[in-house]
């Protein structure tokens, strides 16, 4: 696949306008004020496991609207806290799978929790675990346009609201250092992490790795891949519904919470990538409101830089923390 976006030297300082409705900050306090009043204790049960270096636990959280969410924590095993936390969210369509699927993080030194995406988990991997019970409206295929005409409606705002009540619960367990807690994930799970980025105060890093989810208009305009494809069909049908579209996805826009974001964020992109096309990528970066490094990889897809992204991340991390993880 050929490069089709801009040249590099022009992403570097790409920094577009995108549209942010005037209510965006009412809107997300509303939203989550609402998710926290409905909050019922977490709970966690150890899982019996082959692994003998990891502890695992099955982790059940109240997220957007009391709804419960599932998750994956796992910890070195016999640890004692408090330890630095890594908090991830998944790509489009894939569930939390199993637990010996995630385990880098836990055994380099860190508490570690994985989100299950709700509704999601039946598209790659080994599997999603929690529903999403909330109807939408006429949608197209896949879950990019659930509920778009009307942001309260909208699929991701369950979803970025469980992402918040996630990291809310993380920093009330016994291993866990409130005051380390990075967010990361890659495609769906960077804008996620972007998203949380721009809501939770506190955080310590955030890691979006070819984030989705961001500066829409232009993705959508400019990319034949799914699953911003998804909005190109509805629209292909709904013809008088352009404005409130893209009116609903500037709630969710990963541009917007970039602007809020506080922490530090490592963040990748690859020149080559149709699904989450670069100039997308660094508009949100270019538009953060932190210190921020992006790591290009220039002859890759959406796959990005993979294994050694993942390396980055890893000393990034700590060099972040300034602490030997132990």
């Amino acid at each position: 696949m050929p490069r089709f976006d801009l040249p590099l030297e022009q992403l570097r300082t790409y920094r577009p306008e995108v549209a942010e409705p005037a209510d965006f900050d009412a809107f997300w306090a509303e939203t989550l004020a609402q998710s926290r009043a409905l909050a019922a204790p977490t709970r966690i049960v150890r899982i019996d496991s082959p692994l003998t270096l990891v502890d695992v636990h099955d982790l059940t959280f109240t997220g957007f609207g009391g709804d419960e969410v599932r998750a994956w924590y796992l910890a070195p095993a016999g640890a004692s806290g408090p330890l630095p936390t890594i908090v991830e969210y998944n790509g489009y369509g894939g569930g939390r799978g199993l637990p010996h699927e995630r385990i880098q993080w836990a055994t380099s030194g860190y508490a570690y929790v994985f989100m299950d995406t709700r509704g999601q988990g039946s598209v790659w991997g080994t599997g999603g675990a929690t529903a999403d019970p909330h109807g939408t409206g006429p949608s197209a295929p896949g879950f990019m346009t659930r509920g778009i005409d009307d942001p309260r409606g909208y699929y991701y705002r369950r979803v970025f609201t469980d992402a918040v009540r996630l990291i809310d619960e993380v920093r009330g367990l016994e291993l866990v250092d409130p005051e380390r807690v990075l967010v990361t994930g890659g495609s769906q799970g960077g804008g996620i992490a972007l998203a949380a980025a721009g809501l939770c105060e506190g955080l310590r890093g955030v890691m979006a790795d070819v984030p989705f989810l961001c500066h829409f208009e232009r993705a959508v305009g400019l990319t034949e891949a799914y699953p911003y494809q998804e909005i190109v069909q509805y629209l292909s049908v709904h013809r008088d519904l352009v404005a409130q579209t893209f009116r609903t996805l500037s709630y969710f826009d990963g541009v917007n919470f970039a602007r809020r974001a506080t922490a530090p964020a490592l963040i990748s992109t690859a020149l080559h990538d149709q699904v989450c096309p670069p100039s997308t990528v660094f508009a949100a970066a270019n538009h953060y409101g932190a210190d921020v490094q992006v790591e290009v990889f220039p002859f890759n897809q959406h796959e990005g830089g993979q294994g050694f992204q993942w390396e980055a991340q890893a000393r990034w991390a700590r060099d972040l923390l300034d602490a030997e993880i132990s």
